[in-house]
């Protein structure tokens, strides 16, 4: 937090000259005079940007505070909007995403404009075109927001640095990767053995409140389904 400027108080509800909105002012009583102590935001609002992902790799690895500042600095954040691209098909993916807010989808598209839904990111997640991310080769996949969303993005040329640099890393998203691979194997398996209202049921305990926030239309092609078998399988759900 940055001291900007202290001033006697000449009139209540003042605004100095040339603050900005994300200052803010506390009195205090000094000798017998009140003044008016204005800082900056801007620190305590960096520290709190960051806290989600720290929380996160807390689960996984312990780090020092020099470690921490070091991966801070190898990522870009990003507030995406509402329907706004973060990857388009066609483009190389050159760095892997950790949501901190918001949701995200990755899509492919036919040529009739049909979209297959591959994966939902929502808080806590990380997404991307794995493939891509690995073998340079054009992306088959897009990924845009669903909702307004605050996102980390790292390159992989600084995640390879941050391997050299911080080793455990290197361990941190090995296990990452390949949960994304038993991932994506499971829900072959789950779309070649269960029913589409098993299927559904699991989709809802692998993400929690998603029916709230992802139209019904999304759901149904993630799942592979209509929306009109999805909006049967609600039916006979609130039955129970």
């Amino acid at each position: 937090m940055m001291l900007l400027h202290c001033e006697k108080i000449l009139h209540q509800g003042e605004k100095r000259l040339g603050m900005q909105d994300e200052d803010f002012a506390a009195t205090q009583n000094i000798e017998g005079t009140t003044v008016r102590l204005w800082f900056r935001k801007t620190e305590l609002t960096v520290k709190a940007m960051y806290q989600p992902i720290l929380d996160y790799l807390s689960k996984y690895i312990e780090l020092t505070d020099t470690e921490a500042e070091r991966f801070k600095s190898f990522l870009k954040h990003r507030k995406l909007r509402k329907r706004q691209y973060l990857l388009q098909a066609g483009d190389v993916s050159t760095f892997e995403t950790f949501v901190a807010g918001g949701c995200l989808r990755s899509y492919s598209v036919e040529e009739d404009g049909t979209e297959h839904i591959v994966q939902f990111a929502i808080e806590n997640w990380w997404i991307g075109d794995l493939y891509s991310f690995l073998s340079g080769a054009p992306a088959t996949l897009n990924i845009d927001a669903i909702e307004d969303s605050d996102v980390f993005t790292i390159d992989k040329s600084d995640l390879e640095r941050l391997y050299r640099e911080i080793p455990k890393f290197e361990r941190m998203f090995r296990i990452l990767f390949q949960n994304a691979f038993v991932a994506y194997q499971q829900r072959i398996l789950s779309k070649i053995s269960q029913t589409a209202e098993e299927q559904y049921i699991e989709f809802i305990g692998k993400y929690a409140s998603i029916e709230q926030r992802v139209p019904q239309h999304q759901i149904a092609s993630y799942l592979g389904m209509s929306a009109e078998t999805i909006s049967r399988i609600r039916k006979q759900q609130s039955k129970h």
